[in-house]
C-alpha cells in the first residue's frame, strides 16, 4: 500500500501560486453553479403554538465525540500559501469562539513542501475544536498511501481525515491524475488502518447513491454530499486556466444534482452513517433545512471567506448571525432540539 508521492506526475500539481489565485477568483467572481440547491422546493411548516419558550431552543449536539454548540462545520477552503494561513487562522479563531467545527484546505503542498505546512496549523488558536485534515482521494492511485494521511493528521493534530473526490474538477484542471478505478478499495484500506476517523466528500457536485454504498461498504465513518448550488470547481478552474469564454465547457456550469435532492436520496441509501450536508447552503434557514430532510450536520466555506480575509471577529459574527437564524427556524416550526428538527416532521415539499 505505501509507495512513493513523488509519482505525481509535476505538471499536474497546483502551485502555491495558484492557491493564491484560487482566493482571489473566489472573492472576485461569480463562481457559483448554474444550479439551485434545491432547497427553495421545500417549506417550514409554521407552527404558532410551539409550545416551547425561544430560550429553551437547543442548537448543541456532538461531532467524533467532542460537544459542540451547532451542527455547523467551516467546510474546505484553503491551504498551502502565506494568505492561506491567515484565512485559516481566522476561520479557528471563529471556531473556537463559537465552538464549532473546521476543516483546512487540501494538505497536499503541505506534505511536499515543509515550509507551507505553517498555512495549516491553526491549534495554537484552537486547542479543543474537532478539526479536520483534507486530502484529495485521488492520489491513493498516484502514490499516496498510509503514510501520507497519517503525515496529514499528524500536521495539524486532526481528529479526522476527510478525503475527497474530484473527477469533474480533474477533468477541467487537465493534465493528468484522472485514474479513478479502485479507490474504494484503497479508501478502505485506510479507513481500516487510519488511526482517526475518515470522512468523504464531494467537492460541488453531489455524492450519488452508488458512490454512497461503495464507501459505506469500505468503511468510512460519514459522508459530505456536497451537492451542487454553491461554488463550481469548473468555474474555478476555468477562470484559473483562461479559458472562462470557451463556449463548449460552459454546459458543465449546471453540471450535479442539487444539494437538497443528493441529500435526501443519500439518507434513504446510508441511513446508519452520518451526512453533512454542504453545497450551496447560504444561512441558517437552509441550515435548518437541511438538518429536516435528515442531514447531521451542515457545512459551509465560501461565504466565510471575505469575513475571513478580514478577521477572525468578522467570521463569528458571520457564523453566530447564521446559528442564530437556525434557532429561529427551529422555534418557529416547534423543534425544540436538532434531535427533534431531524425527524423531518416540520418540512414539506411544496405543490408547484
Amino acid at each position: 500500500m505505501k509507495k512513493k508521492s513523488s509519482v505525481i506526475h509535476q505538471k499536474t500539481k497546483s502551485s502555491s501560486q495558484d492557491k493564491k489565485e484560487h482566493i482571489r477568483i473566489c472573492l472576485e467572481e461569480n463562481v457559483e453553479s448554474l444550479n439551485t440547491t434545491g432547497f427553495e422546493n421545500y417549506c417550514f411548516i409554521n407552527n404558532p403554538l410551539p409550545e416551547i419558550d425561544f430560550e429553551d431552543v437547543d442548537t448543541s449536539c456532538s461531532f467524533l465525540g467532542k460537544s459542540i454548540s451547532a451542527p455547523f462545520i467551516i467546510s474546505p477552503m484553503t491551504g498551502g500559501c502565506d494568505l492561506s494561513g491567515k484565512i485559516n487562522h481566522n476561520l479557528a479563531m471563529a471556531a473556537r469562539e463559537l465552538g464549532v467545527v473546521m476543516s483546512v484546505g487540501s494538505q497536499r503542498l503541505g506534505l511536499e513542501d515543509p515550509s507551507l505546512i505553517s498555512s495549516f496549523q491553526v491549534r495554537d488558536v484552537a486547542p479543543d475544536i474537532p478539526l479536520l485534515a483534507n486530502l484529495g482521494a485521488v492520489y491513493l492511485n498516484y502514490g499516496y498511501g498510509l503514510e501520507e494521511c497519517e503525515r496529514v493528521v499528524d500536521m495539524i493534530g486532526a481528529d479526522a481525515l476527510m478525503l475527497y473526490l474530484n473527477p469533474m474538477q480533474k477533468v477541467f484542471q487537465g493534465g493528468g491524475n484522472i485514474k479513478f478505478r479502485g479507490l474504494a478499495e484503497k479508501i478502505g484500506y485506510i479507513c481500516k488502518h487510519l488511526s482517526v476517523p475518515v470522512i468523504v466528500k464531494e467537492v460541488g457536485f453531489g455524492l450519488s447513491d452508488s458512490a454512497a454504498m461503495l464507501l459505506k461498504k469500505a468503511g468510512v465513518s460519514m459522508l459530505d454530499v456536497a451537492g451542487s448550488g454553491g461554488t463550481s470547481w469548473v468555474k474555478i478552474t476555468r477562470y484559473l486556466k483562461g479559458d472562462f469564454s470557451a463556449a463548449a465547457n460552459a454546459h458543465f456550469d449546471g453540471w450535479g444534482v442539487p444539494t437538497a435532492d443528493a441529500l435526501i436520496s443519500l439518507c434513504e441509501v446510508v441511513k446508519d452513517i452520518p451526512i453533512i450536508a454542504s453545497g450551496g447552503i447560504r444561512n441558517g434557514v437552509h441550515m435548518a433545512k437541511a438538518m429536516a430532510l435528515g442531514a447531521s450536520y451542515v457545512g459551509m466555506a465560501l461565504p466565510l471567506l471575505a469575513p475571513a480575509m478580514e478577521s477572525g471577529e468578522a467570521v463569528t459574527k458571520k457564523v453566530k448571525g447564521m446559528i442564530n437564524e437556525l434557532k429561529v427556524a427551529m422555534f418557529s416550526c416547534g423543534a425544540i432540539d436538532t434531535t427533534r428538527l431531524r425527524e423531518g416532521q416540520c418540512i414539506r415539499k411544496l405543490r408547484w
